[in-house]
């Protein structure tokens, strides 16, 4: 960090500003060499803390995490208020603080909430990019909410798709994902749950789920998916039993087993730990992605602290480079 840098003060990049310079390019390229420096133990999380705190039904907690390649070092606070939609507020609310490595010192505030929904949907882009089949040409989404149509746009991004089809359990809410498809230029479809398997050679589920929506029996060979919704205990997005016959992918393993789509599988005894693999070892070369086109790949994307900072940390390099940071002092 330069003097004329350090001298500005704390930065503070608003959600507005995070919006204007945070690119899906840029989101994604982020957390694909974060994903790379957790496989090389160059980057870590810190123990997750998320707790109701007894107050307007609200989840509140804390990711952290150093990434001595990246050179970040921060957390992201917020969680859930469930009655925030009705304030005309976004559910999730979040703020990421980051501080220099060398010194300790508060470095940058940074918005979160739309950050969020980049590097979620990033994740799941990047999962798309190292193990969907490149012939890929239909897309399934299972789930039309908000974070849906962040993770179509960056999904179309990866493969030539040709057409997108939808399941939600709130029908009303797919129009709202049916627009940006069309935008994007896509025919697009509503469908059944089992019609979407069989038509689609990507999945991504994104729903806030505690049952399979997916059936082991319904997908077909050389289908990719990629599970972004289960990110809590008791959470469940696809059939235990798929797992078993996928070759199984994830942005961390601790998570992964615990809180992510794989713990019911490993509960059950049904696959171990070792049958799954970090992302970054794809990313790094030092383990095989998809083998073969008759191979059913699924990630587990289950979000991690230092994908909140890598994205912020981006986020505030390009605001402070282009005049729109503001700045205070302690």
């Amino acid at each position: 960090m330069s003097d004329s840098k350090q001298d500005k003060g704390v930065s503070v990049v608003s959600e507005t500003v995070c919006q204007e310079v945070m690119g899906r390019s840029d989101a994604f390229t982020a957390v694909e060499n974060v994903f790379s420096a957790m496989a090389k133990d160059t980057a870590y999380n810190f123990p997750v803390i998320r707790e109701a705190i007894g107050h307007a039904d609200a989840l509140y907690g804390f990711k952290s995490g150093f990434d001595r390649d990246g050179m970040v070092l921060g957390l992201k606070s917020g969680g859930y208020w469930p009655g925030n939609i009705e304030k005309g507020l976004t559910n999730h609310q979040s703020t990421v603080i980051l501080f220099d490595p060398d010194t300790g010192k508060l470095k940058s505030l940074v918005g979160g909430n739309y950050l969020t929904a980049v590097r979620t949907a990033a994740s799941s882009a990047v999962s798309i990019a190292h193990l969907a089949r490149k012939d890929a040409k239909v897309l399934g989404m299972v789930g039309a909410g908000h974070q849906s149509t962040f993770q179509l746009r960056a999904a179309v991004e990866q493969r030539d798709f040709e057409k997108v089809v939808c399941w939600n359990f709130h029908p009303e809410h797919i129009p709202n994902l049916e627009a940006v498809a069309k935008e994007l230029g896509l025919p697009f479809e509503s469908v059944t749950r089992e019609e979407l398997c069989a038509q689609a050679d990507v999945i991504i589920t994104i729903t806030s789920a505690f049952e399979a929506l997916i059936e082991k029996d319904w997908v077909k060979p050389g289908t990719h998916i990629a599970c972004m919704g289960t990110d809590t205990k008791g959470k469940q997005e696809v059939d235990a039993k798929l797992l078993t016959v996928a070759k199984v992918f994830t942005d961390e393993l601790a998570q992964s087993i615990t809180i992510g789509e794989t713990q019911h599988a490993v509960a059950q005894g049904l696959i171990k730990e070792s049958d799954i693999t970090p992302i970054g070892e794809v990313i790094n070369g030092t383990k095989p992605g998809r083998t073969s086109a008759e191979e059913i790949t699924v990630f587990d994307g289950t979000g991690v602290g230092l994908q909140d900072l890598a994205v912020a940390s981006v986020a505030a390099d390009l605001a402070e480079a282009k005049g729109l940071a503001t700045y205070f002092n302690l």
